[in-house]
């Protein structure tokens, strides 16, 4: 997977477009925050007041003025509280929503990426990035603008008041704030990196119990239960020292924080106390600069309090660009069409096929020409290409020469969704979905009546079995279909492809993995699958393809052999070696 690191400019420009859909919400959630914020203002103001009358003439603060204060206060926070509820409700509503299409947008992009995305990336890191990663983003989304407004309003108005009691005791007690601004900078530079070390660890966390869970059956068969817990307590034990190396770096922090506190604190009482001796500030305004101190440091912890949390979303927020960044490999190109239903011949024209990731050289200059209707089977070594030159006709992966054509047109013409639609697929590792039987065999046609679907299940032999089960069409099929056996799995496949009736037909050793018994029953239902449509047929078993219009022996070197099982038998070559050799395996 992508591990490029981005600089924190271009989190923020790539993440500010999200808050588009929702800046009027932003808007008064910070008009809330300033309020909320003046509250916290005005009262060092109404106590400076009121310990200067009183120290100048304690009789003339008469009840009538300080009723007027207590009523002007109590109304600002009653103010106080409708901007501080709409701020936790409605604000984190808006970092919901913003997570919610930020989710959205990586899940589509998923969607389109390559084969060769998946084959070099761990479900579990794509799973963390999509799901915990974003969960930072709400609170960061909600509380980012909003402490920093609220931080920005406190020191530029504390700054203002305070200056125009006494300029050289606020500069004193501000000039800490830059050094303290650029430590707590250092600091969160070096989290930053830890936290994306966590967060990437989590995926390699989710991804070893992902892997170990699945394979329970293999861990089991060879007992090796003590392996796969030494292997989770390696990475569980190194998970706890990347977060203990943030808690030491959050302690680091927190103490600088406190020193600097301390420090504005000192200040205060030295130099407003010698101010003070020498009249140059009255009593009530060091009370008040005791205040106004206080509440700046208050804002300076609630930003020590927003720091984990703002590494944690910035982190997010570059895990979940990476994914965004990924390369969309295969897509329509410019002035794409629409393809029709094809008549069905495949042709390949000189092509090359190298995989991107490792340039493994599959296929040189391979012609080839598929009739439609025409049945035709694919046999050969492992490695020498068999599957990989069916995935290039729905564009699985992009050919790096050559062209493959439909009906006479590249492929590469016609958008990806209408070249899929026309092409069915059955494969020897069928995957279902954690759903019921109908759910299955309806993802072939979504819009499909239920008749149809059962139509469907009947021509591809699977609705005899499919009525006994306990609750018919509506059983649930357990994750990957685990309840079923696997001709039960296959045939509901084979039922998937029937309601989709495409076509062109791939059936990539799709009876390789079953009994005799349930090999039997697949391919009946693959051979009225079949009928009138172009069928490429990858095959191990080669008693499976016999009928065959055309058998190919693709090696490495390319396509050795073709003709019908006859034809190949009488050349004595590379089929006929195949041929007896499994004859001697039964």
């Amino acid at each position: 997977m992508e591990t490029r690191q981005y600089q924190t400019k271009e989190l923020f420009r790539r993440f500010l477009p999200y808050f588009a859909p929702y800046w009027r919400t932003m808007v008064f959630d910070l008009c809330c925050a300033g309020m909320t914020t003046l509250c916290e203002l005005v009262l060092p103001m109404i106590m400076r007041y009121i310990t200067n009358e009183a120290l100048l003439d304690a009789a003339a603060l008469s009840m009538r003025t300080v009723g007027i204060l207590t009523a002007l206060y109590l109304a600002l926070r009653v103010v106080d509280c409708i901007g501080a509820y709409y701020m936790a409700g409605t604000g984190h509503v808006m970092g919901a929503k913003i997570e919610t299409d930020m989710r959205k947008d990586a899940y589509q992009h998923l969607q389109q990426l390559s084969n060769t995305y998946y084959n070099n990336t761990k479900v579990g890191q794509i799973m963390g990035r999509i799901t915990n990663d974003l969960f930072d983003v709400t609170e960061f989304a909600h509380h980012c603008p909003e402490e920093f407004f609220i931080a920005g309003v406190k020191l530029v108005i504390s700054f203002i008041i305070l200056a125009r009691i006494n300029v050289l005791l606020t500069l004193i007690i501000f000039v800490i704030i830059p050094v303290m601004v650029v430590v707590c900078m250092k600091l969160n530079f070096r989290m930053r990196a830890v936290f994306r070390a966590q967060r990437h660890h989590i995926g390699e966390l989710n991804a070893r119990i992902e892997d170990s869970l699945l394979g329970q059956k293999v861990v089991k068969a060879f007992t090796n239960e003590e392996m796969e817990n030494r292997k989770f307590e390696t990475d569980n034990s190194k998970f706890l020292d990347i977060k203990r190396d943030s808690y030491h770096l959050m302690a680091q922090f927190n103490a600088a924080t406190r020193a600097f506190d301390g420090a504005m604190y000192v200040s205060v009482i030295l130099f407003g106390s010698l101010f003070m001796i020498r009249g140059l500030v009255e009593p009530g305004d060091l009370v008040a600069f005791l205040l106004y101190v206080s509440t700046l440091i208050a804002t300076i912890r609630r930003i020590i309090e927003f720091a984990e949390q703002f590494q944690r979303g910035m982190t997010g927020i570059e895990r979940f660009l990476q994914i965004m960044d990924a390369d969309i490999e295969i897509f329509d190109e410019p002035g794409a069409v629409e393809m029709g239903t094809p008549r069905g011949e495949i042709a390949f024209h000189n092509v090359s096929f190298e995989y991107p990731d490792d340039h493994n050289q599959v296929f040189q200059n391979l012609d080839l020409v598929i009739h439609p209707g025409e049945k035709v089977a694919i046999v050969g070594p492992s490695g020498g290409g068999k599957t990989t030159l069916c995935n290039l006709i729905p564009r699985f992966y992009d050919v790096t020469g050559g062209t493959i054509t439909i009906d006479g047109q590249n492929i590469r013409d016609f958008t990806l969704k209408s070249l899929r639609r026309n092409i069915g697929i059955v494969q020897q590792d069928v995957y279902l979905f954690s759903g019921t039987v109908y759910d299955n065999i309806s993802y072939g046609r979504p819009d499909a009546s239920r008749a149809e679907v059962e139509e469907a299940a009947k021509r591809a032999g699977a609705h005899e079995f499919i009525s006994a089960l306990k609750n018919g069409y509506d059983t649930y099929v357990g994750e990957r279909g685990v309840k079923l056996s696997g001709g039960q799995k296959q045939r509901i496949s084979i039922a998937r492809v029937f309601l989709k009736n495409p076509p062109i037909l791939i059936l990539d050793e799709a009876t390789s993995a079953l009994d005799n018994e349930s090999e039997y029953a697949v391919a009946q239902s693959l051979g009225r699958l079949s009928v009138g449509r172009t069928t490429l047929t990858i095959a191990h078993r080669l008693s499976s393809i016999r009928n065959s219009d055309r058998i190919l022996v693709l090696t490495e070197e390319g396509i050795m052999e073709e003709g019908s099982h006859e034809q190949l038998l009488e050349k004595k070559g590379i089929y006929y070696q195949f041929y007896h050799m499994a004859d001697q395996l039964k």
